[in-house]
């Protein structure tokens, strides 16, 4: 009988396997053929080798667009890895009205792109309410351009990524913080140790695999912003398009009847190979932390 029900595992990953082909492995697979062509977006196309590839290297909004992806990483990742555990430290202790503040501090994450975008448009904007406070307290003269200096609107966004992930990544945290072995940190507090020193010596040793896997997540996350940049500058990436990311200027060259789409399969397998290097390379360093 159980033989003869070798299919009954098969029947409930059948769902999972068809939804996994159909929107993962299939389109990747057409993005890496297109990636070798010269297909538009109403399709078509032949084969051009390696072509798409080599005039990524001569393209100056490609290198443009990677720069400040890369910039991007480099200036949200550290603060959702920190500020995230400091909030995480902060809600756990059980007092009155901690729940309240839990669901504040998360109420961000499950609120839309568009609309926290829309909020901090008119935050930042010339009229809006920073600008405001900051005349008020003489602090400046002129409304400061946050949103249409490419710098200032690159780290507007950064901003905004960083507010909406603090509370995905305070909730992860919090889970992590839950299995710190009290045993060692009475042990500390016997020894002498104050509260920052049990948190540096007994609670960060213990976490640091969450705190790797968080740094991941968002680095991965955050080379992907789009969203960010398209709604705090209207869809036009700042002036010139100079607040450009990679995903931004992929969507820019694949869309529209004259899109390429060919060309923007290929930097979509490099945005992927970064990706998957960028993984590996953390798995790598947590397995050996752990081994050591």
């Amino acid at each position: 009988m159980t033989g003869r029900r070798w299919y009954v595992p098969w029947l409930f990953l059948t769902p999972a396997l068809l939804f996994a082909v159909v929107f993962f492995i299939l389109p990747f697979a057409n993005t890496l053929v297109l990636s070798f062509t010269d297909a538009s977006t109403l399709g078509g196309g032949t084969f051009t080798g390696l072509s798409n590839y080599e005039r990524l290297l001569h393209d100056e909004a490609f290198w443009l667009s990677l720069r400040n992806t890369a910039l991007y990483v480099l200036g949200v990742v550290p603060p959702l890895v920190v500020l995230p555990l400091l909030l995480a430290v902060l809600v756990q202790r059980k007092i009155a009205g901690v729940g309240f503040f839990r669901a504040v501090f998360y109420s961000p994450v499950v609120a839309s792109m568009v609309v926290a975008g829309l909020l901090w448009s008119w935050l930042l904007s010339s009229d809006g309410l920073v600008n405001a406070a900051l005349r008020v307290t003489g602090l400046v003269d002129a409304p400061v351009p946050f949103l249409t200096d490419a710098d200032l609107l690159l780290v507007s966004a950064m901003v905004m990524t960083v507010w909406k992930g603090l509370g995905y990544y305070m909730v992860v945290y919090l889970a992590a913080l839950a299995n710190v072995p009290r045993s060692l940190l009475e042990a500390a507090e016997v020894d002498g140790a104050g509260p920052v020193r049990r948190f540096l010596s007994v609670t960060v040793p213990v976490i640091r695999p969450t705190m790797i896997l968080v740094a991941t997540l968002a680095a991965i996350a955050s080379g992907k912003v789009f969203a960010e940049i398209y709604t705090l500058s209207d869809g036009s990436a700042g002036p010139g398009g100079e607040a450009r990311t990679l995903v931004f200027t992929i969507r820019e060259t694949g869309l529209g009847l004259g899109g390429e789409a060919g060309y923007a399969s290929a930097m979509s397998i490099l945005l992927f190979l970064a990706t998957l290097g960028l993984s590996v390379f953390v798995t790598r360093l947590n397995t050996r932390e752990e081994r050591a």
